[in-house]
């Protein structure tokens, strides 16, 4: 690592690369955002990895994510939208690309349905060690806490988005659940005593994620958002949020 530079595993980023297929969603088209992009706005900072996650724009495609993965290179995965009806081979070929979870859209959609949730995400972690990762507004969480809480591995995007809701979050992350602190500025409140909160229910759980590039956010990732975490938790807290949690739990690696 080099001196004075700070560490970060970004749970949390999106590709849009031109040449790759593209599904507007609810009127909404991404602009480019290419890997090149996305070292670029991060270089001031020691990137220890990342998971590259699907977009509802992206739905299905995974032509983006392999070309993405095989650019960014070491200890970068994919998180994909697949269907419930993919067979085991097609998994596994996934896997050994570097995909390493299935997202369920409910904010945006593009994905698979929620009511397939179960049985996927106990296939996929039985074939190939995947979770399931959930863009929902936590509002709607308390209905399907017991299903999240049965299944192997879940994290939930964007700290859940909603006040109202956080209530439930933090329920399931005192359960083992992951949190990802990313897109602050879609929250509809101030995101620092919720991450205490969180913090303090379950040091494990909470995984910093630029988001970038941010598409349709009230507020862009900026770099104030990192900071805002170190002067929450502290130094050796913060290193947890920022790259440790989320190395281990997508990489295995400590």
């Amino acid at each position: 690592m080099k001196q004075g530079r700070i560490t970060i595993f970004d749970s949390h980023l999106h590709i849009i690369a031109p040449g790759f297929p593209l599904y507007s969603n609810q009127g909404f088209t991404p602009e480019p955002f290419t890997t090149a992009d996305y070292l670029s706005k991060l270089d001031n900072y020691e990137l220890a990895g990342g998971a590259v996650v699907s977009g509802s724009f992206q739905k299905q495609d995974q032509t983006y994510l392999l070309d993405a993965l095989a650019r960014l290179g070491k200890n970068y995965v994919g998180v994909t939208q697949l269907l419930s009806s993919t067979d085991n081979n097609t998994i596994l070929r996934l896997n050994k690309a570097g995909i390493r979870a299935v997202r369920f859209n409910l904010r945006r959609g593009g994905s698979e349905d929620i009511s397939k949730i179960t049985p996927f995400a106990q296939r996929i972690y039985e074939v190939a060690g995947w979770h399931v990762e959930l863009y929902i507004d936590s509002q709607q969480l308390d209905a399907l806490i017991q299903t999240l809480l049965a299944l192997p591995k879940v994290s939930i995007d964007h700290l859940g988005l909603r006040k109202a809701g956080f209530k439930s979050v933090l329920q399931l992350a005192e359960q083992g659940a992951r949190v990802k602190a990313t897109g602050f500025g879609r929250l509809d409140f101030q995101p620092a005593s919720a991450i205490a909160d969180l913090y303090k229910a379950n040091p494990e759980c909470l995984m910093f994620g630029s988001d970038l590039p941010s598409t349709r956010a009230p507020r862009p990732f900026k770099y104030g958002d990192i900071t805002l975490i170190q002067d929450t938790l502290g130094e050796a807290a913060s290193s947890k949020v920022l790259w440790k949690n989320a190395k281990a739990f997508y990489l295995g690696q400590e």
